[in-house]
Parts: C-alpha cells; sequence; structure tokens
C-alpha cells in the first residue's frame, strides 16, 4: 500500500519541478528581451520626445561648446528600411550681443567614400532636418533640432560621414559630424 503512494508522490514533484522549471525559462527570456529593448531605445533620437532630447543634449554641453549631436558617440546605426536620427543642439555663446540671434544650420555629406554610392545619393537618406534658418536663439540658450534618416531598402551597407555647419547672423559660428552606418535589416 505504500508503494502506490510513494509513487503519487513522486509523479506530483515532478510536474511541480517541471512547472517550476518552465515558469523560471519565461520569467528570464521576458527579463532578457526587456533589457534588449531598453538598451536598444536608449541609441538614436529618434523615439525620444522632444523634452527627453533636449534633457539628454543638455547633459552633453559643456560651458564653452557652441553645437553638440546627440548621441555623444556622434554614431548612428540604422538598418534598411527603418528610421533614425541625431539631435542637434545649438547654443548661442555670441559676446556683445543682446536678445535673440539668428541662426541656421546644414547637414551635408562630408565622406561617403565607404560607400559605393554617389554623395547626392547618400544625402538622400536624409528624410527630415537637412537644414534650417532662422532660428531665434536669446544669449544663452539652446536650440534642440532633430535631423532624421530613412535608410531604403537595397541600400549598401556602409558607413558615411555627414557634418553639420551652423551659421549665426550669416557668418560662420560652428561645426561638427557624425557617422551613420547601415546594418542589414
Amino acid at each position: 500500500m505504500l508503494l502506490p503512494k510513494n509513487r503519487k508522490a513522486a509523479m506530483e514533484m515532478s510536474v511541480g519541478t517541471i512547472v517550476t522549471i518552465v515558469l523560471l525559462m519565461s520569467v528570464l527570456i521576458l527579463g532578457i528581451f526587456l533589457v534588449k529593448s531598453i538598451f536598444k531605445s536608449a541609441k538614436g533620437a529618434v523615439d525620444l520626445t522632444d523634452q527627453q532630447l533636449k534633457n539628454e543634449i543638455n547633459k552633453l554641453f559643456s560651458e564653452d561648446k557652441r553645437l553638440v549631436i546627440y548621441p555623444g558617440t556622434r554614431h548612428v546605426e540604422i538598418k534598411q528600411e527603418e528610421t533614425d536620427g541625431v539631435g542637434i543642439g545649438i547654443k548661442n555663446l555670441l559676446k556683445g550681443r543682446e536678445g535673440a540671434s539668428r541662426f541656421s544650420y546644414e547637414v551635408i555629406v562630408s565622406d561617403a567614400s565607404d560607400c559605393p554610392i554617389t554623395e547626392s545619393e547618400v544625402a538622400k537618406w536624409i528624410k527630415t532636418g537637412r537644414a534650417e534658418s532662422n532660428i531665434p536663439i536669446p544669449v544663452g540658450e539652446v536650440s534642440v533640432q532633430k535631423v532624421l534618416f530613412e535608410i531604403p531598402t537595397g541600400a549598401p551597407l556602409c558607413t558615411a560621414r555627414f557634418r553639420v555647419n551652423v551659421d549665426a547672423d550669416g557668418t560662420p559660428y560652428a561645426t561638427d559630424f557624425f557617422d551613420v552606418t547601415v546594418k542589414a535589416k
């Protein structure tokens, strides 16, 4: 009589162990997915709200920097058929001026030698934010802009360098660069 009860107990313990292992594996997989999605979303500027982007750019400014680019690594990886971008922060550090000065910026292809296509074709990756003018920025204040890239299907897997040129009241003010690497979809 004791033999059937022991078998029943052993069977219940085995089922309980299997259920516990399955639940723990599910939690582990969900945890890995969550961590992966958190780190993936922190790479580009496209998913950030305007306020989040302003906060991130303000963290990058030092006292004498006129222009910063987010992400701070100045490198963005974008898969084919996806949209991502960079944030540009312009700070008015003009001396001897009152009120707001008028700023403008332009994003140009600086180096596309790694890509087997022309610079004009690489420039077409910019969806919005290629240039803007008449941006009023009071002394000591910051203006934040987004440059969005949309990588088309069939774009070569390569890296291109883009340069941001900023003018203040028609005079060159600051310049910096960032790189865009195209990844397979």
